[in-house]
């Protein structure tokens, strides 16, 4: 299994549209997971008209419509795996195991809100992941987003790229 992932792209006030090459990697995974601040319904939309099935989470920024669609927060169940999935996973410090806390059951956490991509795992085998923004970069060298595959043994191995 796929997953191409993607968080902030507060389109169309970052930009106006998403990066040919993060376009490319959406339309080719099997789902498309995105962690909120889309900014307007719209934006959904276009991301769904893409292909894949898309799994979402509002943000701080979206708009009611986008309120009332999407949860805050949800697990998803992908390739056997157990995946939570928020917006604003809180301060950086402790962030990993107030995480575990949240999403007892799962095998990874999917955020967003910083803008600021992250790959983090506890020596169990936990993980917690921020794609970062495809458009808004906040102080990064580039803009980013996130690859996942997930294997036969729910192994989830996650890859920050750069969203050209």
């Amino acid at each position: 299994m796929r997953l191409a992932i993607i968080s902030d792209t507060h389109l169309p006030r970052r930009a106006r549209a998403l990066p040919a090459a993060c376009v490319a990697r959406l339309r080719a995974a099997d789902l498309i997971v995105h962690a909120g601040d889309f900014v307007v319904r719209s934006v959904l939309d276009e991301i769904e008209a893409l292909g894949p099935p898309v799994v979402a989470v509002h943000g701080n920024q979206d708009d009611g419509e986008l309120r009332e669609l999407l949860p805050a927060e949800r697990t998803i169940e992908t390739g056997g795996a157990r995946i939570g999935l928020i917006h604003d996973a809180g301060a950086a410090r402790g962030r990993l195991e107030r995480m575990r806390r949240r999403f007892p059951d799962c095998e990874a956490v999917i955020f967003g809100h910083s803008h600021i991509p992250l790959h983090e795992q506890a020596p169990d085998g936990f993980q917690i992941f921020n794609p970062g923004s495809p458009t808004d970069r906040r102080r990064q060298p580039e803009h980013t987003m996130g690859v996942a595959a997930v294997d036969q043994r729910r192994r989830i191995v996650f890859t920050i790229l750069a969203a050209r």
